[in-house]
């Protein structure tokens, strides 16, 4: 079976490709590389010793697109092709809603044209807002993000809900919370092009020396200590509930459209403070920090309940957050080895 496998090179991207692989699945990868590295595909065949088909090419070029459905009998997509950054959203909104959006129509039209099901879209946890109340579960009401990238997020849902109503279609949104960590071969990680614009990684530079310190975007907020607080998951385990809810898609006898919604996280909050204190301990450095004013768009607090994943695709977070920050500075090792 042949999965599309859209910004495929990036960060969780790449992982869940690698454990696709390792299930028996063929995997065709198109990625733009405006946030990835090709050397990642070598790495992938190393990991995995196997060779997924390779088109770098933008997603919003259709005709492109279709090109690679004429060449491949697809049997499914999941759907990483998106940016990312909370801040930058802020400051690129129309960029934001051209790629995020886009992207995820054309893909679309194709699955409509050739009848194709079974649809994963990388979502978040961004698409609740600041809840009222935890843990988040599936069925916490959305509120509209106070971020561009997660207005992105859940109009992409919206869509997809509308296309599995429409034409009875199998699809899977996928929130993630925050994933963090790198592959145990630590050939494949998240990799920030320019200053980071997540915690983990801005961590890893900062211990590594590429920044003088590290900034924490405010220690006011009503936490225990002052800072965010976020559900940290290993990204491998992250990787391994796509190939669950992908394989579920599958296995549904229903003629009708289906939408599974489900959680990503470990159903336990950590502050920002934190995971700086967990990544000195599991790593033996020390990370120099200032405490900078809010960051526009961020939340206070942010924790998953994963029942739901847990009954229904047998998956739970198996990792915890100091193994998951060890592997993160191994991944920084590797990268400092090939001097990037």
């Amino acid at each position: 079976m042949a999965i599309l496998v859209t910004g495929g090179l990036g960060y969780i991207g790449s992982h869940t490709v690698v454990e696709l692989l390792n299930n028996g699945f063929e995997v065709v990868i198109v990625d733009d590389l405006s946030h990835s590295e090709k050397f990642i595909l070598k790495n992938i065949e190393e990991i995995t010793g196997k060779k997924p088909v390779f088109y770098p090419f933008d997603l919003k070029r259709k005709e492109l697109l279709t090109q690679v459905f004429d060449a491949h009998p697809i049997d499914g997509c999941i759907n990483f092709a998106a940016y990312k950054a909370v801040g930058e959203s802020q400051e690129r909104p129309v960029d934001y809603y051209e790629n995020n959006l886009f992207s995820l129509i054309n893909i679309l039209q194709e699955f409509k044209t050739r009848n194709i099901s079974n649809f994963i879209f990388s979502s978040s946890c961004t698409v609740y807002g600041q809840a009222d109340k935890m843990p988040i579960d599936e069925d916490t009401p959305l509120k509209m993000p106070e971020s561009v990238y997660g207005k992105t997020k859940q109009m992409g849902e919206e869509i997809l809900k509308d296309f599995a109503k429409a034409h009875k279609r199998k699809i899977s949104l996928l929130r993630y919370f925050n994933p963090i960590g790198a592959h145990p071969s630590a050939k494949i990680g998240e990799l920030p092009i320019g200053v980071p614009n997540n915690l983990v990684p801005y961590v890893m530079q900062t211990a590594a020396g590429v920044r003088e310190k590290l900034n924490i975007w405010g220690n006011d907020y009503d936490t225990e200590d002052g800072t965010p607080i976020r559900d940290y998951i290993y990204v491998v385990d992250v990787a391994k509930a796509h190939v669950a809810a992908l394989q579920k898609l599958m296995n549904d006898p229903s003629e009708e459209g289906v939408i599974d919604i489900y959680n990503l996280g470990t159903g336990k909050g950590s502050s920002v403070l934190e995971v700086v204190k967990a990544f000195e301990a599991a790593n033996n450095v020390e990370i120099p920090y200032q405490i900078c004013n809010r960051r526009e768009g961020d939340i206070t607090i942010a924790y998953a309940n994963v029942d739901k994943a847990q009954k229904e695709l047998n998956w739970k977070s198996e990792t915890s957050l100091e193994e998951s920050l060890r592997t993160v500075w191994e991944w920084q090792k590797y990268l400092n080895s090939r001097n990037f």
